[in-house]
Parts: C-alpha cells; sequence; structure tokens
C-alpha cells in the first residue's frame, strides 16, 4: 500500500468519524450520514490498496 493511498485513507475515516460525531452531539442526521459515508470510503480505498498489493507481490 502506498503511503500517500494509506493517509488518504486514513484521512477519509478520520473525516468520517469526525463529522459523524458532530452530527450526532448537533442531531444533523445529514452530516452524521455524511460521515459515515466518508468512512466507508475510507474503508473502501484502504481494501483496494491491500488487494493491489497482494498482485504486486506475485
Amino acid at each position: 500500500m502506498g503511503t500517500d493511498d494509506k493517509i488518504d485513507a486514513n484521512a477519509d475515516q478520520l473525516k468520517g468519524k469526525v463529522k459523524e460525531g458532530v452530527g450526532s452531539l448537533t442531531d444533523d442526521e445529514g452530516l452524521e450520514a455524511e460521515g459515515q459515508g466518508d468512512q466507508a470510503k475510507g474503508h473502501l480505498k484502504e481494501g483496494v490498496e491491500k488487494v493491489k498489493d497482494v498482485f504486486k507481490k506475485d
């Protein structure tokens, strides 16, 4: 997994956690959902990079 890609995936996950937390505290369901989406996006990016790494090793 490339360092930049790993940082990008982790940044999306962190950004999502913050948005979800703020949305929860302010009863903003839209922001909370957006945060959950950002987290999912980060997890997906991380998964894609792990798959790429598996194929690079062969």
